[in-house]
């Protein structure tokens, strides 16, 4: 841990932490107001290339691959739908479980 950050019953004692003068703080705030302008100018120049990305969210993107010389196609952020299974379907699932459940049991108690 630094010598500068002492921790106490509360948290941390800045006191002893280096102090600066203000024109150096205020070189420091310039340059992250630079840095934060070229980040979003960054992210609009991502977002014009690949609009897909304004949506932000990963969990609803799809995995996205787009061949050379092929357009991006709009992609929907609904979730994607699940495959219907017929009664006859769900019934053999779950005997199969049932009877694979069954012989873990049957294992576990040799």
């Amino acid at each position: 841990m630094s010598p500068c950050f002492r921790q106490t019953g509360l948290g941390y004692d800045f006191s002893l932490m280096a102090t600066h003068p203000s024109h150096i703080l205020e070189l420091a705030r310039k340059g992250a107001e630079h840095r934060h302008e070229e980040l979003k100018a960054e992210i609009a120049a991502l977002i014009k290339t690949f609009p897909h990305l304004r949506e932000g969210h990963a969990s609803v993107r799809k995995s996205v691959s787009v061949k050379p010389g092929k357009e991006l196609a709009a992609e929907s952020t609904s979730t994607p739908t699940r495959a219907k299974w017929s009664a006859a379907a769900k019934k053999a699932v779950s005997l199969r479980m049932k009877k694979y459940w069954a012989a873990r049991r049957a294992a576990e108690k040799k």
